[in-house]
């Protein structure tokens, strides 16, 4: 009888721990404000490499805002997503994520640096054709992005040989690179680069992105859920 009360204890102490496990993970996820989600948490699997929080990008440093390397979107646009990683899947093909959810903050960041001539440290990788003084005036930095709308992600699309590999498809330029090599149709690619430009732009727009005409990583989801709001919470 002692045994059997015993097992019985532990099973009830079972039982009252899960809702507590459950409602912890909850408040986590809670975090976030209402309509938007973790990408990885919607698409299990995907490829994230998310620049602004590492070094290797146009600023050269760490953008603010950027907590920790957490991939969020609006809900619609994670979903969305998830239709477009669902239809290259079959060919052994997948994206890549290089920013999603950016908060104002991080913008305020990038034009104090566009601001600051005197640091260059960038240009040979992401502007070497482009004097920095030109950058907020031609529209490559602004102080808003659709990207704090939270339904705009860059992105790219990588050959998938196993969970740890993965190789990005000839795109002609990288990620954030400032120059008329990155407008979508730019005329001077080779026919490899136009298909695989060609495919990221079809199965995007299947699947209710549109398109940017500056930027072939750039989309935005046609029917965001706040067209109209520039959120700031940071990304942890």
């Amino acid at each position: 009888m002692k045994r059997h009360a015993l097992i019985k204890s532990v099973f009830l102490l079972l039982l009252i721990s899960l809702p507590l496990c459950t409602s912890f993970a909850e408040q986590q996820e809670a975090q976030l404000p209402k309509g938007f989600v973790y990408v990885d948490k919607v698409i299990p699997g995907i490829v994230i490499e998310l620049r602004y929080h590492t070094e290797h990008n146009f600023v050269g440093e760490r953008i603010d805002g950027y907590l920790k390397p957490r991939c969020i979107l609006t809900k619609e646009a994670a979903n969305a997503l998830l239709q477009v990683q669902e239809e290259l899947k079959p060919f052994g093909l997948g994206l890549k994520i290089f920013d999603a959810y950016r908060p104002q903050q991080a913008v305020d960041h990038f034009v104090r640096w566009a601001d600051n001539l005197g640091d260059t440290r960038t240009k040979a990788e992401f502007y070497p054709d482009i004097n920095k003084n030109t950058l907020i005036r031609d529209g490559y930095i602004a102080d808003r992005s659709s990207h704090s709308r939270g339904s705009t992600v860059d992105l790219t699309i990588v050959s998938i040989k196993s969970e740890t590999q993965h190789k990005e498809l000839d795109m002609a330029t990288g990620f954030d690179f400032f120059g008329p090599a990155s407008w979508p149709f730019f005329s001077g690619l080779t026919a490899d680069q136009r298909a695989h430009r060609m495919l990221l732009h079809i199965v995007m727009q299947r699947h209710g992105f549109k398109p940017y005409p500056e930027e072939w990583w750039h989309f935005t989801l046609a029917n965001e859920p706040f067209p109209e709001t520039y959120f700031n919470f940071p990304i942890q």
